[in-house]
């Protein structure tokens, strides 16, 4: 019995880290190894309450609801000494699509604050409606609203000219 729910979680490890590695390369504006971090910690404490999985309704949804929050608790946590990247780590870049855009988009959400930042990855590359965001992010359905207003103008202000390059 306990060898099957260490397979169950094995395969649903595999299968969802990726997804959760690319939402935490967003959370983290392209610091892939605090990214990596982060899909590690998220998948521990996955583990650690594996055992009472059979009460979540979508184990995917609340592993990125895990992801969000491990960001969080990292940016409150975050040591003094820590320095942000200056640029997009090569591995990112060269993963495809339109390298500049790529570049634009991570600096303007770097530029963002971590909860903002969150808000904006939930709701538009997570696709989460506005109560399944603020559920991941403990905050109300007001404050999910507010913050993504202040964060897409942020988002405008800061791409500026750049918004023409990521219009298809």
């Amino acid at each position: 019995m306990r060898q099957s729910r260490a397979d169950d979680f094995m395969e649903f490890a595999a299968g969802r880290t990726g997804h959760l590695f690319r939402s935490a390369c967003l959370l983290t504006s392209g610091d892939t190894h605090l990214a990596e971090d982060l899909v590690q910690e998220t998948l521990r404490r996955m583990y650690v309450v594996w055992g009472r999985m059979s009460k979540v309704d979508n184990p995917a949804a609340y592993s990125q609801t895990v992801l969000v929050r491990a960001f969080l608790s990292h940016r409150r946590r975050r040591s003094a000494a820590e320095l942000p990247l200056a640029e997009v780590p090569e591995a990112v870049a060269a993963a495809g699509g339109d390298v500049e855009m790529r570049m634009a988009l991570l600096q303007a959400l770097g530029e963002l604050a971590p909860k903002d930042r969150a808000v904006v990855v939930l709701r538009y590359w997570e696709d989460r409606s506005v109560e399944e965001t603020a559920r991941a992010m403990n905050a109300s359905t007001a404050a999910v609203r507010t913050r993504s207003t202040r964060a897409l103008a942020k988002l405008r202000t800061a791409l500026g000219s750049s918004l023409e390059m990521l219009a298809p």
